[in-house]
């Protein structure tokens, strides 16, 4: 298995259950104790007793014999259906379904359905079914004086049966849909966060960077001179040739890079650390993808009549980033992006000219890990974390995301846009 995998493997917080496990069992005694000697209602109160006791032995074996702190899916289930032996007993011996306290046999299954696995959660469904149908045919009256007086009919008899299983399903279902989405966001989140946390540290490398000048020109000096090399022994070879100027030209920026940090070692990146206006940021993000891409950016900024400058935000630089991103990734020569601002919004259009987004993720469009149920589209689409972190990153800065097929072009529209007392005051 590998390292990362762990991660995925279900799992309840051993201290947190048996936390849980306590209260539960003082409720029980607290109640059958107070219905034996206040109220003087007639039971087997010793076997009651030892029904609590068993809750009680498996706490202290959780405490001081299993030394894991998290439950792993098994052993949950096992506990679990302790817990649904235990209280099932204790109803059995206090009127079975007719106890008003039935409804406490649902809870184990349900709360374990956000934090189990499915084959898991079914099998404590199945067996918290087993437990309510057999305490409708088979279970001590209720405690006297309280069965001598009541009396009720075959047909609200078995409505509780039926009204539990019901709720069980119900709430079951609900759970484990909601945990499993509430497990992909949250890895979703994670991965946002560490890209995040990546991008911060390269900030704080100025320094470092500057240290490190001195020493990087001298390989690079050999390596601008083996492409000049390389130049002159691949001439006539058009498409190598093209390769090596390229590496030539990164070569001398990576120089120019180092010159500037040599003679001002605190100088700080223009881009990352300096106040830009929304084109400027747009035609900085551009020019990162032409370096690379042999995609043709065009950028359209003649509605744009705002020149006012944005704080600086490695949010919505990555979020804008990821967008353009992914039109220059699944566009098939064009990526057309329009800025539209006036004195109240600022407005981001990026469309592109490739495929459109499957209609039958379309309405999910932000949600992490979509996956198109087409066979034809499945290998052409993403999992959707890109959109997912650049909207999660964009809308925590004030801006609302739209993502919907483009009406002029074959390709995806993603519209962005601030009001600008939000925009300028981040």
């Amino acid at each position: 298995m590998k390292f990362f995998e762990t991660s995925k493997q279900y799992s309840l917080k051993k201290s947190t259950y048996i936390n849980l496990r306590w209260i539960g069992i003082f409720g029980q005694l607290i109640s059958i104790c107070l219905v034996y000697f206040y109220f003087n209602f007639e039971f087997n109160f010793v076997f009651s007793n030892l029904f609590i006791l068993l809750g009680i032995i498996s706490n202290f074996y959780l405490i001081f014999v299993y030394k894991k702190t998290q439950l792993t899916d098994k052993s949950a289930f096992i506990h679990l259906c302790v817990d649904i032996i235990q209280l099932s007993g204790l109803l059995y011996l206090t009127g079975g379904i007719l106890n008003p306290f039935i409804i406490f046999l649902i809870i184990p299954s349900v709360f374990a359905s956000s934090n189990l696995g499915i084959k898991t959660n079914l099998l404590l469904v199945f067996f918290t079914s087993l437990s309510i149908l057999f305490l409708s045919f088979y279970s001590n009256d209720l405690p006297s004086p309280l069965n001598d007086h009541f009396h009720y009919s075959p047909y609200y008899y078995y409505s509780i049966p039926i009204s539990l299983i019901i709720a069980l399903l119900f709430l079951n279902y609900f759970a484990i849909i909601f945990g499993a989405e509430s497990r992909l966001r949250k890895e979703a989140l994670n991965k946002m966060e560490e890209i995040m946390a990546k991008e911060h540290e390269l900030l704080s490398l100025g320094g470092q960077a500057a240290a490190a000048a001195h020493s990087l020109g001298t390989p690079l000096s050999t390596i601008k001179i083996i492409t000049q090399e390389l130049t002159k022994q691949l001439k006539g070879q058009k498409e190598l040739t093209q390769d090596i100027e390229l590496l030539s030209s990164q070569v001398e920026r990576c120089n120019q890079i180092l010159r500037k940090l040599s003679l001002n070692p605190t100088e700080e990146d223009e881009f990352i650390d300096e106040d830009l206006s929304m084109r400027d940021y747009l035609k900085e993000i551009i020019l990162s993808f032409k370096e690379t891409s042999k995609k043709k950016f065009i950028l359209n900024i003649d509605q744009d009549s705002n020149p006012k400058k944005i704080t600086k935000s490695i949010e919505i630089v990555y979020g804008l980033r990821n967008f353009i991103g992914n039109a220059n990734k699944f566009s098939k020569s064009t990526v057309y992006i329009f800025l539209k601002s006036d004195n109240d919004i600022t407005e981001i259009i990026i469309e592109d000219d490739g495929g459109a987004f499957p209609s039958d993720i379309l309405p999910k469009i932000g949600e992490p890990y979509l996956k198109s149920s087409r066979s034809s589209q499945k290998n052409n689409t993403g999992l959707g974390l890109g959109i997912f972190i650049g909207k999660t990153l964009l809308e925590k800065n004030f801006a609302t995301v739209n993502c919907w097929n483009s009406q002029t072009r074959t390709g995806a529209e993603i519209i962005i846009k601030w009001s600008n007392k939000d925009l300028f005051n981040l």
